[in-house]
């Protein structure tokens, strides 16, 4: 059977839409179906009846325009092939059901894009990829692909997944949301992943977003910089131990947080201990992530047991961001309250600003407190990565903090020589 493919409104100035059609003999009705695809009409080869492949007149997107329109022939003679096989009639009707299975027609209405996000959440969900973390985590990129569309007025289809999609997405992030680099390109890899998924699902061929790791309009790399961190010393873990609060919350708060930083767990980790996998020795800890993951042994000291015996191994857990917000009160009440400098990179600019140094106390500085006395203390990253969990060495280390003191001794222990004395006129 013949096909063929033509415009919706070939004298329009503006894009529009690419029609499949071919005629059914034996019914004597003319097959016509939306692709989906839109193009520019001077963009379009009239006498081949397909986009231009060369010249000034070729498509911006044509390679990707090019694979869907050869999906929907390539389906039509392959449905056609099978039925003949079959000895079945090939009609109007079957060709229309299996493009609509195919091609996933939804409701008018519908945005297609964002459809396809859900049954990719869907799909991890129930294949228990995902650990509570990271669903919310793809629920945020969904929220914010959703207030993008509106704040920048750029309505998403896979087909505008494109070079401008990626500078106003970027704009977007960096300086509407006040997103710093670490947080933008790790949204950024999440969106990737998504697309990945719907170019495996053939739900587009669109690959241009792959190479979204450049500023295009300025074409320099934007790297999650290092930006400096607060950790703890032994010495402030002796200062925060032996303070008396008024408040038993905020001793509360204190302990779960001293736990964390003599063990490296984060903290919401530690809502499976419990009496049953504690040893005398050791905490078993069997991670959320990846269920066929060997558990995890976490060697107890004498600070950590105390804290899980003062509890009776019911730890007074809240939630992660008012267990932030007590830890800077208790930080402030314990009097950290020397000023920082605090580096913030968004885009290719650095920002400094000085703030208190309890504001900078969150759950995670308990965990990269305790790699970095460890570090401090000269034990190997295997030995550090065996309690933390940490698989990637150089992810470990990202959270080894050393400051300006730690350099100075270290430098003086090297260059520690002898200076001759200096000899006198009259000697």
């Amino acid at each position: 059977m013949k096909y063929t493919f033509k415009l919706k409104e070939p004298r329009a100035d503006k894009e529009t839409l690419i029609l499949f059609s071919c005629f059914f003999k034996d019914e004597n009705k003319k097959f016509i179906y939306s692709t989906g695809e839109k193009i520019q009409p001077n963009n379009w080869d009239a006498g081949n009846k397909f986009p231009f492949l060369n010249g000034k007149n070729k498509a911006q997107f044509l390679e990707s325009i090019k694979i869907q329109l050869n999906r929907y022939s390539d389906l039509m003679q392959k449905t056609e092939s099978e039925r003949k096989k079959i000895n079945e009639p090939f009609t109007a009707a079957t060709l229309k059901k299996v493009f609509d299975e195919e091609f996933k027609r939804v409701a008018k209405g519908k945005n297609i894009f964002f459809e396809t996000y859900d049954e990719f959440f869907k799909e991890k969900v129930g294949q228990l990829q995902w650990t509570a973390g990271t669903k919310t985590r793809y629920q945020n990129i969904r929220n914010i692909l959703e207030r993008f569309e509106i704040a920048k007025k750029y309505p998403l289809t896979f087909n505008r997944i494109d070079e401008k999609f990626f500078g106003e997405f970027t704009d977007y992030s960096l300086y509407t949301l006040k997103h710093v680099n670490g947080t933008y390109l790790r949204n950024l890899t999440f969106f990737k992943t998504f697309m990945n998924w719907s170019i495996d699902r053939k739900c587009t061929y669109n690959d241009k977003f792959k190479k979204f790791n450049i500023d295009d309009s300025k074409k320099h790399i934007i790297k999650e910089s290092a930006t400096s961190q607060v950790a703890l010393t032994i010495e402030d873990l002796n200062i925060i131990m032996k303070h008396e609060f008024k408040s038993k919350s905020l001793e509360r708060v204190r302990d779960i947080f001293v736990l964390q930083c003599v063990t490296g767990m984060r903290y919401g980790e530690l809502s499976l201990i419990s009496r049953a996998n504690v040893t005398d020795t050791n905490i078993i800890l069997k991670e959320e992530k990846g269920v066929f993951k060997e558990p995890r042994n976490i060697p107890l000291t004498t600070l950590s047991k105390y804290i899980l015996l003062k509890y009776d191994f019911k730890l007074p857990l809240i939630a992660n961001q008012k267990q932030n917000e007590f830890l800077k009160v208790a930080f402030q009440e314990m009097e950290f309250t020397k000023k920082i400098e605090k580096t913030t990179n968004r885009g290719r600019e650095v920002e400094r600003t000085e703030d208190f140094f309890y504001n900078r106390i969150s759950t995670h500085t308990a965990r990269r407190s305790f790699i970095t006395m460890m570090k401090r203390q000269g034990k190997s990253d295997k030995l550090i990565a065996r309690a933390t969990g940490h698989k990637d060495m150089a992810t470990l280390n990202k959270y080894y903090q050393v400051d300006d003191n730690q350099t100075k001794e270290a430098m003086d222990e090297v260059f520690n020589i002898e200076i001759p004395l200096r000899k006198t006129a009259e000697s």
